[in-house]
């Protein structure tokens, strides 16, 4: 039976949940981008835990089932955010989990006031250069500071 999809803010027991989705979805991205140097591979629960105090983190469930995260931290001086850690496990991608996280990032940072969201993706993977532009993000700059061409994307509320 299916009992529907839901997204919200993360608790300390989404962390193991957190910590799998992220593994998975950043181990296909170090693929893609082709540079086994992923920070995100290296996090500890604790890192999770730290987020989870410091940030919005939220998960996304279908079915009762953790198949999704994001995380943002928040600059409350200059009212923008930094996107991060943003996954969907590979057989839960292509159904819109993705796009409710990220709607709900939105909704979120207007209720806070934030005027700009960031984020950085590797800027060779078409798939997700063609999602977050779908979502309203233009690209900014790239750099090569982690041994492939990032993307710095941007997001203005205002």
């Amino acid at each position: 039976m299916n009992t529907g999809f839901e997204v919200r803010v993360a608790t300390y027991n989404d962390i193991d949940a957190i910590e799998q989705i992220t593994r998975e979805a950043f181990q296909k991205y170090a693929q893609m981008v082709g540079n086994d140097n992923i920070q995100a591979l290296c996090e500890t629960k604790e890192d999770i835990k730290n987020d989870i105090d410091n940030s919005l983190v939220l998960v996304a469930f279908m079915d009762n089932v953790p198949v999704g995260s994001v995380r943002v931290k928040i600059n409350e001086e200059d009212k923008t955010a930094y996107l991060s850690r943003f996954g969907v496990k590979i057989s839960s991608q292509n159904n819109g989990v993705g796009k409710s996280l990220i709607n709900l990032v939105d909704l979120k940072m207007r209720e806070m006031g934030i005027k700009r969201i960031m984020l950085h993706t590797g800027a060779k993977v078409s798939s997700l250069v063609r999602f977050y532009y779908g979502r309203g993000y233009y690209i900014d700059s790239t750099t090569k500071d982690r041994g492939y061409i990032r993307a710095l994307l941007c997001k203005d509320y205002e």
